[in-house]
């Protein structure tokens, strides 16, 4: 099943400055948000599998619209995150089945690796309601540096029978982080934890 797109929107957040000391260069994070139709909306159905499709095909459009707007090759690209609301007709499940079998692999085709998990959150909302979309690390899930997260809300979205999808990618950790864990420099990547 294709995504019936109401509305595509692109937000980027640059920091540069933090408690008044500057950031150089800025920390930069992207988030790329489709407001899509509900297909299930207001019915219980057992097989979720449209919507299963429906995320394979937003992962990789999400995922080169974010990149775009930083003006990265994906490979530059640092943390990853994904979030869904489903407006009052839809459940929990619809957001889940968009955001976790396949939308995955073909962000990760964007960013030319990615061996951590994306961080993800679901929820169900009403119109403006707000995303909070976590962020780690797309190769090391223990860079504490990279623990972040980006609050998206589009004021007219989502609609009862509409699903909000949310990737954010960062070209950098959070701005002046000091909390310890391991650097950027020390990761292999090869096991999406280290």
């Amino acid at each position: 099943m294709k995504a019936e797109i109401r509305k595509l929107v692109t937000i980027v957040e640059e920091v540069s400055s933090e408690m008044g000391r500057p950031i150089d260069p800025p920390t930069r994070r992207a988030a790329a948000v489709a407001v899509i139709r509900n297909p299930f909306a207001g019915t219980y159905v057992e097989n979720l599998e449209p919507l299963m499709e429906i995320g394979e095909e937003l992962g990789g459009l999400l995922g080169e619209r974010a990149v775009a707007a930083l003006g990265i090759e994906g490979a530059a690209a640092e943390s990853y995150g994904k979030a869904a609301a489903v407006g009052e007709n839809g459940e929990l499940e619809h957001a889940a089945a968009i955001l976790h079998p396949r939308l995955g692999a073909p962000l990760r085709k964007v960013l030319g690796k990615g061996a951590a998990l994306v961080p993800s959150s679901k929820k169900r909302c009403g119109l403006g309601g707000v995303l909070d979309v976590p962020l780690g690390h797309k190769d090391a899930a223990y860079v504490r540096s990279h623990f972040d997260g980006m609050e998206v809300r589009i004021n007219d979205a989502p609609r009862a029978d509409e699903i909000m999808v949310a990737i954010v990618v960062t070209d950098s950790g959070r701005p002046l982080p000091r909390v310890g864990g391991l650097t950027v420099d020390e990761i292999k990547g090869e096991d999406g934890l280290r």
